[in-house]
């Protein structure tokens, strides 16, 4: 294990010094350094999520970690216990339409070399991408109901695994809140639940446990 939190630390280091897309703006956003076999892959950061250092750091992550509380883990133990990625590292910009802009596939393939050796180091047992633009990345979508709500198991670089997606928590989004976005969500949550890697990486925080008995 310690070979392997070495060598995620060197990863981190030079990905904290990246600086390939001209249009993306710093600094890089990165989760915490810790061997996990839970992964999970965001999209891109947002425009809050530098200024605080961490990955879904505003309204997004809140519901986000609404989900997971739902799991009997607090926010703080699922950073301490899950590996948190993205597709894209940086803040891709605001779309002058509205929104934040998505990246592009030119952005989306600089970055991809530091996603694939985060695979590489943790052979994660459980991948959970959220958004459609970092399902993508894995599987093939068209809509999210085809892939929401079930667990699929694929290889990723060499590494066998199996993912369960999430839709993207954004406010601007109502997929997760209305049907059969909402069951389907449900659904993915009672996957993750149960997966072995989560059972083990993921115990119940004794602290949420303690304040609801």
């Amino acid at each position: 294990m310690t070979t392997t939190i070495n060598e995620l630390s060197l990863h981190q280091k030079a990905l904290l010094t990246c600086r390939k897309c001209p249009e993306m703006i710093g600094p890089v956003v990165t989760g915490k350094i810790v061997n996990s076999k839970v992964l999970l892959i965001g999209q891109a950061p947002g425009i809050k999520e530098g200024a605080f250092g961490k990955p879904f750091a505003w309204t997004a992550g809140k519901t986000l970690f609404k989900w997971f509380d739902q799991l009997a883990i607090s926010e703080e133990h699922f950073r301490d216990s899950v590996y948190m990625a993205a597709v894209c590292r940086c803040f891709p910009g605001k779309n002058p339409r509205g929104g934040d802009r998505v990246p592009s596939n030119r952005e989306i393939e600089q970055c991809e070399p530091w996603l694939r050796t985060e695979l590489r180091l943790l052979e994660p047992q459980l991948v959970i991408p959220v958004g459609k633009l970092a399902i993508a990345q894995l599987l093939p979508v068209t809509k999210l109901k085809d892939v929401v709500g079930k667990i699929h198991r694929v290889t990723l670089h060499g590494v066998e695994t199996d993912i369960v997606p999430l839709p993207h928590p954004s406010g601007a989004s109502t997929w997760h809140r209305m049907e059969p976005g909402k069951t389907l969500l449900g659904q993915a949550l009672d996957l993750i639940r149960i997966h072995p890697a989560w059972q083990t990486v993921c115990r119940p925080d004794l602290n949420i446990l303690a304040e609801g008995s």
